[in-house]
């Protein structure tokens, strides 16, 4: 609950007496924090951060650089005496002086530092600035380590960053100034409410501290979030089919069938229908049908790529084409589910069956050449630590995943939200997007080690080619047509990256198109919107920054654009078709029952 701030006078005995009242709850729950706690299952500690020789190396780095270039050094170590030495004397002087105010600054603007009192009060500036002060003193000392791997390197920014920013002074009570004055104004309920929270997110996830970011009593799924009217037409272990209604009177002959990323559920692409691809494509006059993936337990433990192709992709498939009695079907990948789709189409090649039609590949990368911001998590201490975690558990768990994607942005995903639940004890926004992003899925432990060591960190697709199934599958097998969408902003999937994987495939009829904006946002862009262009250009024989600086730029979503590159190869019009035509036996309604389990269930 949103906690409202009463504005009562602080001294006044009967706030005071709120005031302890609501302390003394706080120190109640803290038995409820200690249970659990102290119940918690826990996770490999290698999952937490690098292991010690991360740092050992940039230690022999840094006095290596000492010894042979000690002036450099000491310059740095002076700079950053002498800025912490002169900033405490200007503060001591303006309090000296009777002047109850901070120094003059002249900081970049930082939203986690807002508040007025930042910049006016001399306590809250002093604590800012020489937090700004060390900030730049730890970069400045990863820099000084010149002698590293580049890969190491790289690592040691990353994680150097991370504890500067979880050093932020907005992180603590006692030097955040918002949190202090809405303790205050409402006589400390605001801390017992930011306590309820953390603990209630500790408890939805096993001990685990995930930040909720959404309100999950504002979304019932069915109800108000995947909502598109269809039906469960088939169902197995790894997958429930929906086939959705058509909202045409005539539909295109060939069918299209999309595989959502089995690492979040697929209503990403049904949130609400003002955003929802899947209203949009049956709109289109598309007979649709989307995969919805189980989410696995600990009995999956050895579920692998295999099944997931054998009893996913390719029963999907023969399901659709059994359903609709048509021979070839249009197909679509997104992220996982798109790297899963070139291994599918390469052994569909060598297997001599042309069931697909066409192919669109949404932000998905099958060349990993360049693991981008993933690179700290894609090195063998840490791979080692899921592999130990999945050995254990049988699956590598959704917090695991979770917490990995949240930390490539903790300002936004971890640290902010974190400070508006706990310390000011506000209920997370009702947020579609949000509510979805905390909905997690497990992954299958040999499943994941083999993406993890096969496809990230060997780069076997690209490279040679990934074994499996008693097949080397390569990207150069892949010769149908195909479209592939990828983000300009994508930290997950980037652009570069998804554009060097398709330019290694063996199609001649390529099409690719750059959206603006993220992994999410980027791909979930609807016409009606009208918020982020996209770019295109036919010639991709040149490197990725050649091709964009050449690309034309278009304003509007870059739906209706692959709305009619598939079309040309959706065949002609025939009379739509329905869930249970022919007597199909109906499983039930969209969104299916496979959807709602949780991970933690």
């Amino acid at each position: 609950m949103t906690t409202e701030s009463t504005t009562s006078d602080p001294s006044d005995p009967a706030a005071l007496t709120r005031m302890a009242q609501n302390l003394q709850k706080v120190e109640e729950l803290t038995e409820r924090l200690t249970r659990v706690l102290t119940s918690r299952k826990g996770h490999q500690p290698a999952l937490d951060g690098p292991n010690q020789e991360l740092f050992a190396k940039a230690a022999q780095s840094y006095w290596s650089e000492a010894m042979t270039n000690p002036a450099r050094l000491m310059e740095h170590q002076m700079g950053y005496w002498t800025k912490s030495v002169t900033h405490f004397m200007e503060t001591q002087q303006a309090l000296a002086k009777g002047e109850f105010a901070a120094p003059q600054e002249e900081a970049p603007q930082d939203k986690r530092f807002a508040n007025p009192l930042w910049q006016t009060h001399p306590y809250f500036s002093f604590i800012k600035q020489q937090y700004l002060i060390n900030a730049e003193a730890l970069r400045q000392a990863v820099e000084d380590a010149v002698d590293m791997d580049p890969a190491e390197k790289k690592r040691l920014v990353y994680f150097t960053q991370q504890i500067i920013a979880m050093m932020s002074p907005t992180n603590f009570l006692a030097t955040n100034p918002d949190a202090l004055e809405r303790a205050v104004e409402t006589e400390g309920e605001s801390l017992v409410k930011g306590l309820e929270n953390m603990i209630s997110d500790l408890e939805a996830n096993n001990g685990e501290l995930v930040v909720r970011l959404a309100d999950d009593s504002a979304f019932e799924l069915g109800r108000n979030i995947a909502t598109t009217p269809g039906k469960v037409v088939f169902r197995n272990r790894m997958f429930e089919l929906i086939q959705y209604t058509p909202s045409t009177d005539e539909v295109h002959k060939t069918p299209l069938l999309i595989f959502p990323p089995w690492i979040n559920k697929y209503y990403i692409l049904d949130l609400k229908a003002q955003n929802s691809l899947v209203k949009w494509l049956v709109d289109q006059g598309h007979t649709l049908f989307v995969v919805s993936w189980v989410n696995p337990d600990a009995s999956y433990a050895d579920v692998g790529m295999e099944e997931y192709i054998e009893e996913g992709y390719l029963t999907a498939i023969e399901q659709v084409k059994a359903i609709t009695d048509e021979k070839r079907i249009n197909i679509v990948g997104y992220c996982i589910a798109g790297t899963t789709l070139a291994l599918t189409l390469s052994l569909l090649k060598q297997r001599g069956d042309t069931s697909i039609k066409s192919a669109t590949f949404f932000t998905a990368l099958t060349d990993f050449s360049d693991q981008g911001e993933f690179q700290p998590f894609l090195t063998d201490d840490f791979i080692d630590g899921i592999e130990a975690e999945t050995a254990d558990k049988g699956i590598l768990p959704s917090v695991v995943m979770a917490r990995t994607f949240s930390f490539l942005r903790s300002h936004d995903l971890v640290y902010g939200p974190a400070v508006r639940s706990y310390m000011m004890g506000e209920t997370p926004p009702a947020f579609d997007l949000l509510y979805w992003n905390g909905d997690g899925a497990n992954l299958p432990g040999k499943m994941a080690m083999q993406y993890l060591r096969g496809l990230c960190q060997r780069n076997e697709l690209a490279e040679g080619g990934f074994e499996l199934l008693g097949h080397r599958l390569e990207l150069g097998d892949i010769d149908l047509p195909l479209c592939a969408i990828a983000c300009e902003t994508d930290h997950i999937a980037p652009w570069k990256d998804c554009f060097r994987g398709v330019q290694k495939m063996g199609s001649d009829d390529k099409t690719f198109i750059m959206t603006q904006s993220g992994h999410i946002a980027g791909i979930v862009n609807p016409p009606s919107r009208n918020k982020y262009g996209h770019y295109v250009n036919g010639d991709l024989t040149q490197d990725h920054a050649a091709w964009r600086e050449a690309a034309k730029f278009h304003e509007g979503s870059w739906w209706p654009r692959w709305g009619k590159w598939l079309s040309k190869r959706a065949g002609k019009q025939v009379p739509a078709r329905f869930p249970g035509d022919g007597g199909r036996e109906i499983l039930g309604d969209a969104p299916g029952a496979y959807v709602a389990r949780k991970a933690n269930d």
